[in-house]
């Protein structure tokens, strides 16, 4: 069964650093296209940042460009988002979704917010 675990939101003042986890079970996050999205209060869900089985390549919104840093531990089989230099407008939800083949697989979320 296809199951993703996100963990590490929480409330941080702007500035600050916070460290998302996406534990994956059913399939290997190594040989799949993992992403994490997040929706903001009255938006759009966002794609944030992403990291693909070939080659590990990476992605990321311009918004997080040189903040965020996505990235993968295959031996725990886990997806991470570094958030540094974090802004009030970085305050959301955040989803982690998975596409081990075709069909797209998310966690429950975690609410991220910003604020001082």
């Amino acid at each position: 069964q296809v199951q993703l675990v996100e963990s590490g939101g929480g409330l941080v003042q702007p500035g600050g650093s916070l460290r998302l986890s996406c534990a994956a079970s059913g399939f290997t996050v190594s040989r799949a296209a993992m992403s994490w999205y997040r929706r903001a209060p009255g938006k759009e869900r966002e794609l944030v940042a992403s990291i693909f089985s070939t080659g590990g390549t990476t992605n990321y919104a311009d918004s997080v460009k040189g903040r965020f840093t996505i990235s993968r531990d295959a031996a725990k089989n886990t997806v991470y988002l570094q958030m540094n230099s974090l802004k009030p407008e970085d305050t959301a939800v955040y989803y982690c979704k998975g596409r081990p083949a075709v069909v797209d697989y998310w966690g429950q979320g975690t609410q991220v917010t910003v604020s001082s």
